[in-house]
């Protein structure tokens, strides 16, 4: 009893100090200082999980579903699920019927549409889409989107659900608008009815792109966007729903604030919600989210494009208050510059690197975009031609699958099995619930994006506070947590993944006072309660109230309006664009 004894005091001796000899942080918290309020994590069931919901066992779809909705936690206190809040639900528009006719070759890219040429609904296709939407519903998830990548294909001008080459405007028959809005709102209203929570309807996909080919797709112009905004207006106020219009999913950020990025729609903000362009100005619209939405594809190559585009989109979305929502990322385009700290190549790359990156990537759109929702693309995928997860949370392994020599059918069922990336976005997704608010994260060192990336948020009652860290070092960090007002905490619960933890309970005792490991690549949420709800001292103060320039005082007191500079101010501390900043 004695040798263990002694034994066990070494290590522990030896585990402390090996702690403290790794690069530690001294993090202030300040509940005072709030930016966005989170509205939703999210991904989407385009297509696969159609295939997944028919083909598949009821174990394999019912664990595929406890992955992506449950909150619960096992015996162990380890999350079941990563507690996805929002589902992003494809409408189809025919190309499934169409089969070979189609033009798109790939069959897991074509969609059932539930409305037929005679104008007669079918509310029974699309079967294992819906037995998703049922399992997120049963689950308690807090939002569905309705979205469309083409009109159905009885409404557009070549009789399919991707447009010819040099098509005009967009590939919607220009008789057929209201057409299409009263579609997406009958479908809505049958949903609603069902008892989902139908949040957004976002009638188009990528505007940008020419979708000639590939998968159902539409070109489409800001003026027809706009039009068909109007008509979407005016059936979900017809049909009486609550559902709002979210637009645009741009393919990429800077397509949302400047012109020239894209062959077409771009500028869309100013497009759309500056009151001087006639013919493409909805900001009145009655059922239109006050939000713009794009994707964060072909912007994650550099630092710089890390934070400075996602600056700039926030500054240009601030101008119009609009809330800014990503709605699409999977890895696309080729891989991150080694000077973000990816490795050389995607064949050199792990799992966790992939999954890591993607961690790194949800804190940019979070912190320097102050983006208020964030899905991925998509849910499911086979994994074909070495890219290992780039384009999937859950991996379908079809019966036939080689070690990508071959690829088996996926109609032919398989099993489903579980990925970092699945539990990267869990540390988010399970523990930021919809209206916790981002709070200010500050630390003794300045942030550098191939460190360690930290990010704190507030519950809607005060009573808890999460952290996520995201540590792209080969070394391990730590943590040492101050919380302005705050001397002890009721409960501190930590919860990692990394290359061999999928989001796991760190069964230790913690407190305020003492550091908490990092340990090198990987993503660490921590979870602090308290007995009673913090006493913020400012109520509403958020980053879009202190934009524009205008400097409040800590207090959340307008001091001075659209200001250039800071000459004359008494010595305190400030707030400008979100940002502290201290006259001494």
């Amino acid at each position: 009893m004695k040798k263990t004894s002694i034994f066990s005091l070494t290590a522990a001796l030896m585990m402390t100090a090996n702690l403290y000899a790794q690069s530690s942080y001294t993090v202030t918290i300040n509940p005072n200082i709030c930016y966005q309020t989170i509205a939703d994590f999210g991904s989407s069931d385009c297509w696969t999980a159609d295939f997944v919901g028919k083909y598949f066992s009821d174990a394999e779809k019912e664990k595929s579903a406890k992955w992506l909705f449950s909150q619960e936690m096992d015996a162990d206190g380890n999350p079941e699920g990563i507690g996805l809040s929002m589902w992003r639900v494809n409408l189809g528009a025919g190309s499934a019927e169409q089969g070979s006719q189609s033009g798109i070759e790939d069959i897991t890219r074509r969609g059932y549409c539930y409305l037929d040429a005679n104008g007669n609904y079918d509310w029974t296709k699309s079967a294992g889409q819906q037995y998703f939407m049922q399992q997120a519903k049963k689950y308690g998830v807090d939002h569905f989107l309705l979205f469309s990548n083409s009109a159905p294909v009885q409404f557009t001008k070549n009789g399919k659900a991707c447009a010819n080459k040099g098509v005009s405007g967009s590939n919607l028959a220009d008789n057929h608008y209201a057409d299409f809005a009263k579609f997406l709102t009958t479908t809505t209203k049958h949903f609603t009815d069902e008892g989902y929570n139908i949040t957004l309807i976002d009638p188009v996909n990528e505007p940008q792109y020419d979708w000639t080919e590939g998968q159902e797709g539409s070109p489409w112009t800001n003026e027809c966007i706009a039009k068909l905004a109007r008509e979407l207006d005016k059936s979900i106020t017809y049909q009486r729903l609550s559902a709002q219009i979210l637009l645009p999913e741009a393919c990429q950020w800077k397509a949302l604030y400047q012109d020239g990025t894209e062959k077409r729609a771009n500028n869309q903000i100013e497009a759309f919600f500056n009151t001087s362009n006639s013919s493409t100005y909805i900001g009145d619209l009655k059922n239109l989210k006050r939000a713009i939405a794009g994707h964060s594809y072909w912007t994650f190559g550099t630092n710089a494009d890390l934070k400075d585009i996602r600056q700039n989109v926030w500054n240009k979305a601030q101008e119009y208050n609009l809330d800014v929502y990503q709605t699409e990322w999977s890895m696309l385009d080729k891989e991150p510059s080694t000077s973000a700290g990816f490795p050389s190549s995607y064949d050199a790359a792990s799992y966790m690197d992939i999954s890591l990156y993607m961690g790194k990537l949800i804190h940019c759109d979070l912190t320097y975009g102050n983006m208020a929702s964030w899905s991925y693309w998509t849910s499911f995928a086979q994994e074909k031609w070495g890219q290992k997860n780039r384009f999937y949370l859950l991996r379908m392994n079809a019966q036939g699958d080689n070690n990508n020599e071959s690829y088996g059918d996926i109609q032919n069922g398989g099993t489903i099995t579980d990925n970092s990336n699945l539990w990267v976005l869990g540390n988010y997704s399970r523990f930021i619930r919809p209206g916790y608010k981002r709070i200010d994260h500050i630390t003794n060192k300045e942030e550098d994006l191939n460190k360690l990336l930290g990010s704190a948020y507030l519950s809607p009652d005060g009573k808890r506070i999460v952290l996520v860290y995201v540590n792209m070092m080969a070394s391990q960090n730590s943590v040492r947590i101050n919380i302005e007002g705050q001397k002890a905490a009721k409960d501190i619960n930590v919860y990692r993944t990394s290359a061999k933890e999928n989001l796991k309970h760190i069964k230790s005792s913690f407190s305020l006072d003492k550091l908490i490991a990092i340990p090198t690549k990987s993503v660490v949420t921590i979870v602090i309660d308290f007995e009673d709800a913090i006493n913020t001292g400012i109520s509403h103060i958020k980053a879009d109230k202190a934009g524009s320039n205008d400097i409040y005082s800590i207090e959340g007191k307008l001091v001075r309006k659209h200001a250039d500079s800071t000459e004359g101010l008494a010595k305190g501390i400030y707030i400008q664009n979100g940002k502290k900043f201290v006259i001494k």
